[in-house]
This record gives structure tokens, sequence and C-alpha cells, in this order.
């Protein structure tokens, strides 16, 4: 049996890798969390429109409604291109602050 070239074997490894589900929370917390998160600025210009601020503690969420604005921004935040979040990290990040009802 030949062995797989290179190329070809990191290709399958990265599929496999893909095919896991990712953890929006985590991700939440790597890629949101400092500016959404306690005493994050973003959190503090949220504070003035909505309460709870913080992200993660909402319940009036959807993930199309994160997803749209994350990517376009709003007010004062950028928006978040593909090339800093992927759209499937941003799924998973709007699914974890948006799951559905009975379900966080």
């Amino acid at each position: 049996m030949r062995p797989l070239p290179i190329a070809l074997a990191l290709t399958l490894a990265a599929g496999a890798a893909s095919a896991q589900p990712l953890d929006g929370k985590a991700l939440f917390h790597q890629r949101c969390e400092m500016c959404h998160g306690p005493g994050g600025m973003g959190t503090g210009l949220l504070a003035r429109r909505v309460q709870p601020a913080e992200l993660a503690r909402r319940t009036n969420l959807n993930p199309d409604y994160v997803f749209q604005y994350a990517r376009r921004g709003l007010g004062n935040m950028p928006p978040v291109t593909p090339g800093d979040v992927s759209d499937a990290e941003l799924k998973a990040i709007a699914a974890y602050l948006a799951p559905p009802k009975g379900a966080k």
C-alpha cells in the first residue's frame, strides 16, 4: 500500500476536523467576550439601549439577528469579516447566544 501524498492527507484531516460541530460558547469567549463580556466596551455601550447588555445573558436574540449584525456591524461595533470569523464559526456563536427556546 502506497502512502498518501502529504497534501491529500492534510486535506482529509482538515475535512475530518471540520465535520465536528463547532463550540459556539468557546468561540464566543475567544472572539467576542473581550468586548461583549462583563466589563467589555461593547457591553457598556450596549447597556445604553438594552438590558441585560451582556450578550451571553440576553434572552431576546435570534441566530439570524446575531449573524447579520455581527457581519454588518452596529453603531460603534465594526463589521466582523469572514476573514476574522468564518460563517460556520459565526453561526455557532449565534446559536450559542440564541439557542432554541428551552435549550440553554
